[in-house]
């Protein structure tokens, strides 16, 4: 009986071929593939890499899910920023569910780009507005109530 670790690399080889024909790569550059990892077969790869592997392949055989992928990334920053600003810690499933909860989706996988790219502007513009309200109210207090220039 194989091991759940050796079915998961049945799963991950028939996988990583499937997505080499949907991205087109001929064996040559199937076999550069492989080697960039240290090995000679995708049977030698580890799971880990045979999943990095997928992740890029699946990004050469589809430039929207890279696009998706990074609007993502840019939407976690832009919260994890903001987040900072006000002196809150950040984790991955905290800066997810914000993310879901500003946008009403119960998923962060399921977001759509255009939302994403919209979190990202307006979490980004509210760390600036909170830093520049933060500068001016330094100002203010050393200044002194009184003799502020507000101008």
């Amino acid at each position: 009986m194989a091991t759940v670790a050796e079915q998961q690399q049945k799963w991950l080889l028939k996988k990583f071929h499937t997505l080499c024909t949907r991205a087109g790569l001929n064996t040559d550059e199937k076999a550069a593939l492989i080697s960039g990892f240290g090995v000679e077969s995708s049977r030698d790869m580890t799971n880990a890499e045979l999943a990095e592997a997928c992740t890029k392949l699946e990004q050469i055989a589809d430039p929207e899910l890279a696009k998706l992928d990074r609007a993502r990334k840019r939407a976690m920053g832009a919260i994890a920023g903001w987040l900072s600003s006000i002196g809150r810690e950040a984790t991955g499933d905290y800066i997810k569910a914000i993310a879901c909860r500003a946008t009403g989706y119960k998923s962060f996988n399921k977001i759509p780009r255009e939302r994403l790219m919209n979190l990202y502007n307006n979490f980004l513009k509210q760390r600036r507005d909170a830093e520049a309200v933060n500068k001016l109210c330094a100002e203010v207090i050393i200044d002194g109530f009184g003799s502020a220039n507000l101008n």
